[in-house]
């Protein structure tokens, strides 16, 4: 467990250094519209301030028993969706079409990104008080869907589809690795695809994205842009790069590169060594985080390691997949990388949790408590 925990911590801790100074990098060039003055130091200044108090919730939540999360779950869940919907008050905040955010002194916060922990806690949660009855439909599909589904919701109708993939993916794993029947999971996933396809076929933003992945050559000056520029700076880097600092896409053609398309700035002034070692070090966490969950003390702190290591892991495959044109445009940042406090927070607090299982976890592979006497099928038959 020392090496699992040792190697999480200093992949985490290599990806944050990295995301700061390529943050930096990408973002030395921009300046505000209004007052025309450089804003990437202040943007590297807010990105430490957010590393801070995720680094403050990482510690707090390591030494913290997991345990009592059992007792806050619906609270924090509850919260997280009151929050979740303030977006569509006074106090939220509209670009580019999207509500996601919600106005703070000096910041704006993104309360989906909360809701992304709080419903992995509450599934996790209910994973382990209904571990005995998780193969029937109602604890299996039905309960469980009607929490996701609370979320899922109001995340749907900001719009942020790729988020509401990503905690859909991220929820079914859990389930089906609860307990929960492929008989009940496979119906339940093939509705919620169709729902997803009816709804993005009457969206014309993101049947644009679509089309723009599909025939990028037609759209290279329009929606494809983001996707053409990206390869070209990665492209471009080879593998060591142009040098720190040394990216030309920065300069105004790749809109965005601080945030969603750094891992581009990466492979442009890194080089194919640097993504590499990324994609390492996000391989090397999903597999720390697997052996945590195996090792867990009981099927809560099981569950909460698998739904946070699917959640880093996912996201991560997401971002760089759109980054690298294998997946249409969602929207997802970088986990522990791009420029974002609310996104930055939310990864360190699911570490902390992580964390937290490992300081409590057993010397054997979690076992299988449900199972007693009582729960044999001959029980009957041999009194």
């Amino acid at each position: 467990m020392k090496v699992a925990v040792t190697t999480l911590v200093f992949c985490v801790t290599s990806l944050l250094v990295l995301g700061l100074v390529m943050l930096y990098s990408a973002s030395m060039m921009m300046v505000d519209k209004h007052t025309h003055s450089e804003i990437g130091a202040h943007m590297l200044q807010m990105q430490m301030v957010w590393c801070v108090l995720g680094f403050i919730a990482c510690v707090v939540l390591a030494v913290m028993d997991y345990e009592l999360l059992k007792l806050l779950a619906l609270p924090l869940f509850i919260i997280s969706l009151l929050l979740a919907a303030l977006v569509f008050t006074s106090h939220g905040v509209e670009f580019n079409g999207a509500r996601r955010w919600i106005r703070l002194p000096g910041a704006t916060f993104q309360p989906s990104e909360v809701v992304k922990i709080t419903v992995i806690i509450m599934v996790a949660w209910l994973g382990d008080y209904a571990q005995r009855k998780i193969k029937t439909f109602q604890w299996g599909i039905l309960v469980p869907g009607s929490i996701v589904a609370a979320a899922l919701g109001l995340i749907f109708i900001e719009p942020d589809r790729g988020t509401t993939i990503l905690l859909g993916g991220v929820t079914g794993t859990m389930l089906f690795l609860a307990g929960a029947r492929w008989l009940h999971l496979i119906p339940t996933a093939l509705a919620a695809g169709a729902a997803l396809v009816y709804s993005l076929k009457h969206d014309s933003m993101r049947t644009g994205r679509i089309n723009a992945w599909l025939h990028p050559e037609a759209h290279a000056n329009g929606v494809a842009l983001q996707a053409e520029q990206a390869k070209i700076a990665i492209g471009s880097g080879g593998f060591t790069g142009l040098g720190l600092g040394d990216g030309l896409q920065k300069h105004g053609f790749l809109p965005e590169i601080q945030s969603d398309f750094i891992f581009a700035n990466i492979g442009e002034e890194l080089g194919l060594v640097a993504t590499a070692l990324v994609l390492l070090a996000f391989l090397l966490i999903a597999l720390c985080g697997l052996f945590i969950a195996r090792r867990a003390r009981d099927q809560f702190g099981s569950l909460l390691a698998i739904g946070i290591t699917s959640l880093i892991s996912y996201q991560a495959i997401i971002n760089i997949s759109v980054v690298t044109s294998l997946v249409p445009n969602k929207g997802l940042a970088l986990p522990f990388i791009s420029a974002g406090g609310s996104s930055l927070v939310a990864m360190l607090i699911g570490v902390g949790l992580l964390l937290s299982v490992a300081r409590y976890a057993s010397a054997a592979p979690v076992s299988t408590p449900d199972f007693v006497a009582d729960d044999n099928p001959f029980a009957a038959k041999a009194a």
